[in-house]
């Protein structure tokens, strides 16, 4: 079967490819580098010639609201109807848990445009919302640190690993449509200050972590509902201490 991954080079894309590929699936991996571009269009019909199942994990290159918005709505409607042509049995987008209870995040905001996109078409499809990758969790201390002080929201905050997400995103794949959505999530759920310092002790890195419950995650004020998965969800196999040993290991 020939699947098309877009973003397909991608951390998630990437290990998704290799996956299906290990189980005698024909991966096309496709991104903007590989001459496969879905905002202005070019090489995405030739690249879903012959294909049963797209998986859409291409992100944004602006998080900037407008620009990201564009992104997802532009790319998200080229991809769409590009499968309707091309005959495509199944269109799966990878998302993010909690879409739609951060009314004042652009990038979620963005994320629920194209899922509404994807509802709306005439394509089978899954939704996969996950919770955050582990391996962001420096960014967000990074995105949260003023001098040597990252200030981190207390809610409830359950990551995953992209080993975890990718063998999802591979059984999707290979499953049929759902015309739903599914989530995903960490096996371990805790404060996010507390995750958080939890990897910067990990790292030897020095930076102190202050709770601060008005303290943004991108922009957005948490609850402990808003990006945590519901009793449904999937969980996935690896914890933070076997991620960051695995993550510590020469590539």
């Amino acid at each position: 079967m020939k699947i098309v991954i877009i973003g397909g080079t991608g951390l998630i894309g990437s290990k998704t490819a290799a996956r299906l590929r290990n189980k005698g699936h024909e991966v096309l991996a496709a991104s903007p580098n590989t001459g496969v571009n879905t905002v202005t269009g070019e090489g995405v019909a030739e690249a879903l010639a012959g294909a049963e199942v797209v998986i859409d994990l291409a992100n944004a290159p602006s998080w900037e609201d407008k620009a990201v918005l564009e992104f997802f709505e532009t790319a998200g409607r080229n991809l769409l109807a590009a499968d309707a042509k091309a005959g495509v049995k199944h269109h799966i987008a990878l998302s993010i848990v909690g879409t739609a209870r951060l009314p004042d995040n652009g990038y979620f905001k963005a994320k629920l445009a194209q899922e509404r996109l994807i509802k709306e078409s005439s394509i089978p499809y899954t939704i996969v919302h996950s919770t955050q990758f582990m391996e962001f969790l420096k960014g967000i201390a990074d995105e949260a640190t003023v001098g040597a002080v990252a200030r981190l929201s207390p809610a409830a905050f359950q990551p995953i690993a992209s080993d975890d997400v990718a063998d999802v995103m591979a059984d999707v794949a290979l499953g049929k449509p759902l015309n739903g959505t599914i989530e995903i999530a960490g096996p371990e759920r805790a404060p996010m200050n507390e995750i958080i310092a939890r990897y910067l002790k990990a790292a030897n890195d020095p930076r102190m972590v202050e709770a601060d419950v008005h303290a943004r995650y991108f922009g957005s004020e948490l609850n402990d509902q808003s990006i945590v998965p519901g009793e449904n969800a999937r969980i996935g196999k690896v914890g933070f201490q076997d991620w960051f040993r695995s993550s510590q290991q020469p590539k």
